[in-house]
């Protein structure tokens, strides 16, 4: 399984924590979304995508990079973000414009993980931030048993395929 994870993380570090927590459990290379060179992504199987959420959404980086991705065959990837405000599924989707251009190029979504995490984005600063100390030890370890989670299922993904 070659993996790779690229992420955006801006203001505190949070994406970075999980994305090395990732990492490490699938064995797999971590590179910020504004040094990836597709040509390069494009020897990877499985590919994470992870940020912080900005306005509602993952980074902007993230997205652009996709754009520049051909339509692939035989891709899998995953998202994960950090945000200072929960997930709603039924107020909002913040992975949502991020799943549409992953299946449009022909990845298959493998799963998706989210955690709070500390901010002190605009007038938050001027209260010291919310989330202090997220992700924590617990959202480390949840990233990873996703990270695990991840693996297997690729690995039956691609025993079925005959790889």
């Amino acid at each position: 399984m070659r993996a790779v994870i690229i992420y955006m993380s801006i203001h505190n570090g949070n994406t970075k924590k999980i994305g090395e927590v990732i990492a490490k459990r699938l064995e797999a290379k971590l590179i910020r979304a504004v040094e990836a060179e597709v040509e390069d992504l494009l020897n990877y199987d499985l590919l994470g995508f992870g940020s912080g959420i900005y306005f509602g959404r993952n980074h902007e980086a993230l997205l652009k990079l996709l754009d520049k991705f051909p339509t692939v065959q035989n891709k899998y990837a995953f998202i994960f973000s950090t945000s200072a405000l929960g997930k709603f599924p039924i107020i909002h989707d913040y992975h949502k414009a991020l799943k549409r251009k992953l299946l449009r190029k022909g990845f298959k979504i493998l799963g998706e993980f989210t955690c709070r995490g500390y901010s002190t984005h605009g007038p938050l600063k001027l209260f010291g931030g919310i989330h202090k100390g997220r992700p924590d030890k617990n959202d480390l370890e949840m990233a990873s048993r996703f990270a695990e989670q991840i693996k297997k299922t690729y690995l039956k993904e691609s025993e079925l395929r005959g790889d």
